[in-house]
């Protein structure tokens, strides 16, 4: 199980994620500051759907399109990443170089951290820039494993 990140940095996180909003020129609502305080700490990589269900006691209101939007503008301005793997989208607040483990079972993803010296591979196709690499490892995650045991 991924380690809880320490409060310093979520809070840094979260003060940056709303400095880009403001910088970006989107108002800082309610519903906005609510999606970046859930998706700042979180290391499960949600989905804006997850992200949806768990402000909609809070927010009764709030639409699945306001997350959507609050999101992709995270993404646009470079403070989360929209990862594309199997299924629905799923946004990661942590922009470092780094690698993900994927669990096949109950679809889980996690942070695997990358060495900083991995050499950049060299460009797969003539005049193409490599900007960077990322690796998913497929397999089945510790709970899933201890499960399928019992």
């Amino acid at each position: 199980m991924a380690q809880r990140p320490a409060t310093a940095t979520v809070e840094h996180k979260r003060a940056s994620f709303t400095a880009a909003l403001r910088e970006a020129g989107l108002r800082l609502t309610p519903q906005r500051l609510a999606i970046v305080q859930c998706l700042a700490g979180d290391e499960t990589h949600p989905t804006a759907q997850e992200i949806h269900d768990r402000l909609q006691a809070r927010f009764p209101g709030i639409a699945v399109a306001t997350v959507y939007n609050t999101l992709s503008a995270l993404t646009r301005i470079g403070v989360c990443r929209q990862l594309d793997m199997e299924g629905p989208a799923r946004f990661d607040p942590n922009v470092a170089t780094h690698h993900h483990a994927v669990c096949d079972r109950c679809g889980a993803v996690r942070d695997v951290r990358a060495d900083s010296d991995e050499p950049v591979e060299r460009t797969p196709l003539p005049g193409f820039r490599v900007n960077r690499v990322e690796k998913t490892y497929r397999g089945t995650c510790g709970q899933c494993s201890r499960d399928a045991r019992a």
